[in-house]
C-alpha cells in the first residue's frame, strides 16, 4: 500500500484584509499550491456572520448566505461572493487539491428580533452552579433572515432551538449564562467549567430533533452547492461528540461523497482528545493541539527544553492516522483568543517535525507561509503592531523533500536533550533515503543510518554547504547549525 504523503494548508488567518479578495486569491494561487505539494485546503467559514463583510466567519448569522444576499451590511462576506467561492473551489479541485469547508454548528449570533422566554442564570465559571432563580428573560434569539426572503430555506430560528445565551435585556449588567427552561446542556462535551457546552452567542441545541433535521438539510445543501470534499469542524469540545458522525453519515448518504472531516478540540489534554475519538469511532480526525503546545513551550524555553520529549503526550504519538499536526493557526496567532505563539526561530524546526516524518497529516498555516502584518488590541487594552515572518522558502524545500524522499522505514535518534534526528530509508519507488537533524542548542551531530552506502548527501536547506558521504554500511555523521535544522538528501 502506498504511503499517504498529503499536506493540508489553512488558507487564511484571523487578520486577512476584509476586502473580499481571498476567494479570488485562491483562484490565482491554486495551481502554484498544487505544484509545491499541497493536496488539501482548509478554507474559512464562507457564510454570512454577525459583522457582515468584516466577520472572520465564526460569528455565524446565516449559513445559507454564502455572499449572495444583502444582510448585515454587505452582500459579500469578508472573503468574497458566493460565485467567487464556488469558482475558487472548482479551480483548486481542477488542480488536484481537495477543499475542506470550515463549519460552525455550535452557535448563532446577530438575531433579527428579541423574544421573551424563561431561563435560569448560571455561573459562567461553573455551569453547574445556579446564581439565581428561574426568571423571565428577554433574549435576541429570533432569526428571520429578511435579506434572503426564504430562498433555499424558509426556516426561522427561535429561543427553543437553543440551550442557552449569555445576554438578558431584562438584566443588562449581569454576568451569567442563561439556560432556558426545560433545557439541559449536552453530554459528551468537555468538562472544563463544569460542563463546557456553552461557548458564545445562541448555543444550538443539537439534542433537538428539529435542530438536527435543519442542520442535516443545510449540510446536504451545502455539499451539493459548493462541491466541497470535507469539513473542518469548529469548537467540537462544546458540542455532543456523537452529533458529528451522525451528521456526516447523513451528508455522505445524501450527496454520495466520502467527505473528509477534522475537528478542532482545542485542549492540551490528550486524554480528552482520545475520549472524543472513542465516541466518534475515529470518523473525525483531530488537530494535535497538545503537540502545538509542546512546540510553544519548546520555542520559549530555548536550549532548556528537552527535545527528546517534543512528541510526549501528543495525539500523533498515540493515534498517528487520526492526528492533523500543526504549528500555529488563526486562534493561536499573536493577539488572538487562544494566543500560544510558537516563536519564529523554532518554526523551521517545528515544520520539519510535522512535514518530514511518517506520522500525522500536516497542516501549514497561511501566515507562516505568506507572512502577515496587522495591528490589534491586546488583553491589556494597548494596541500592538504584529509582523509574522514568512517561512515559505524553507517550507517549500521541506515539501519538495517530503514528496521525493520521505518514504519507507523511519529510524529515530532521539537520544540527546538538545539534538535529535531521524532518517527515512526510502522505498522501491522512492530510493535514496534522507536524514534530518534539529537542535535547539549548540551545533549538533547525529550518527544515523540512511540505508544507502557510499552515497554523497547535501543539506537541502543550504544551511550547511559541505557534502557528507555515508560509509560502507550506509551510516554517516549528519549535522546542523545551532538552533537550526538540516535536511540531508542524496546529491544529484
Amino acid at each position: 500500500m502506498a504511503e499517504f504523503n498529503g499536506v493540508m494548508m489553512q488558507f487564511f488567518h484571523w487578520y486577512n484584509e476584509p476586502d473580499g479578495t481571498l476567494w479570488n486569491e485562491l483562484t490565482k494561487e491554486a495551481q502554484n499550491l498544487a505544484d509545491i505539494g499541497i493536496n488539501a485546503l482548509w478554507l474559512p467559514p464562507a457564510y454570512k456572520g454577525l459583522a457582515g463583510g468584516m466577520d472572520v466567519g465564526y460569528g455565524v448569522y446565516d449559513m445559507y448566505d454564502l455572499g449572495e444576499f444583502d444582510q448585515k451590511g454587505s452582500i459579500r462576506t469578508k472573503y468574497g461572493t458566493k460565485d467567487e467561492y464556488i469558482a475558487a473551489i472548482a479551480t483548486a479541485q481542477a488542480a488536484g487539491i481537495q477543499v475542506y469547508a470550515d463549519v460552525v454548528v455550535n452557535h448563532m449570533m446577530g438575531a433579527d428580533q428579541d423574544e421573551d422566554a424563561e431561563a435560569i442564570p448560571l455561573n459562567p465559571d461553573n455551569r453547574c452552579e445556579a446564581i439565581g432563580e428561574m426568571q423571565p428573560v428577554k433574549v435576541w434569539t429570533h432569526f428571520t433572515f429578511p435579506g434572503r426572503k426564504g430562498k433555499y430555506s424558509d426556516a426561522e430560528w427561535h429561543w427553543w432551538h437553543f440551550d442557552a445565551v449569555d445576554y438578558n435585556a431584562n438584566n443588562d449588567g449581569e454576568n451569567a449564562i442563561y439556560l432556558f427552561k426545560d433545557k439541559q446542556f449536552d453530554n459528551q462535551v468537555d468538562l472544563e467549567k463544569g460542563v463546557f457546552d456553552y461557548l458564545m452567542g445562541c448555543d444550538l441545541d443539537v439534542e433537538s430533533p428539529e435542530v438536527r433535521e435543519r442542520l442535516n438539510d443545510w449540510g446536504a445543501w451545502y455539499v451539493d452547492t459548493t462541491k466541497v470534499d470535507g469539513f473542518r469542524f469548529d469548537a467540537v469540545k462544546h458540542i455532543r461528540a456523537g452529533f458529528f458522525p451522525e451528521w456526516l453519515k447523513h451528508c455522505r448518504k445524501e450527496t454520495d461523497r466520502r467527505l473528509f472531516a477534522v475537528g478542532e478540540y482545542w485542549s492540551a489534554d490528550v486524554d480528552a482528545l482520545n475520549h472524543f475519538i472513542g465516541v466518534t469511532g475515529g470518523d473525525v480526525m483531530l488537530f494535535d493541539a497538545p503537540l502545538h503546545y509542546n512546540f510553544t513551550e519548546a520555542s520559549k524555553s530555548g536550549k532548556d527544553y528537552d527535545m527528546r520529549k517534543v512528541f510526549d503526550n501528543s495525539l500523533v504519538s498515540q493515534h498517528p492516522t487520526l492526528a492533523v499536526t500543526l504549528v500555529d493557526n488563526h486562534d493561536s496567532q499573536p493577539l488572538q483568543s487562544l494566543e500560544s505563539v510558537v516563536e519564529g526561530w523554532f518554526k523551521p524546526i517545528a515544520y520539519a517535525l510535522i512535514l518530514l516524518r511518517r506520522d500525522g497529516y500536516p497542516c501549514i498555516f497561511y501566515a507562516d507561509y505568506y507572512g502577515a502584518h496587522y495591528t490589534d488590541s491586546g488583553n491589556d487594552g494597548n494596541e500592538y503592531e504584529i509582523w509574522m515572518d514568512s517561512h515559505r522558502v524553507l517550507i517549500d524545500k521541506f515539501l519538495a523533500v517530503r514528496h521525493r524522499f520521505a518514504y519507507g522505514e523511519q529510524q529515530d535518534y532521539f537520544d540527546h536533550e538538545n539534538t535529535i534526528g531521524w532518517s527515512r530509508l526510502g522505498d522501491e519507488a522512492h530510493p535514496g533515503g534522507m536524514a534530518v537533524v534539529v537542535t535547539n542548542g549548540d551545533a549538533g551531530t547525529k550518527w544515523m543510518n540512511v540505508g544507502h552506502m557510499n552515497t554523497d548527501y547535501v543539506d537541502s536547506t543550504e544551511h550547511i554547504t559541505d557534502v557528507i558521504t555515508t560509509n560502507d554500511d550506509g551510516w554517516a555523521e549528519f549535522r546542523c547549525n545551532p538552533g537550526s535544522v538540516s535536511v540531508w538528501v542524496p546529491k544529484t
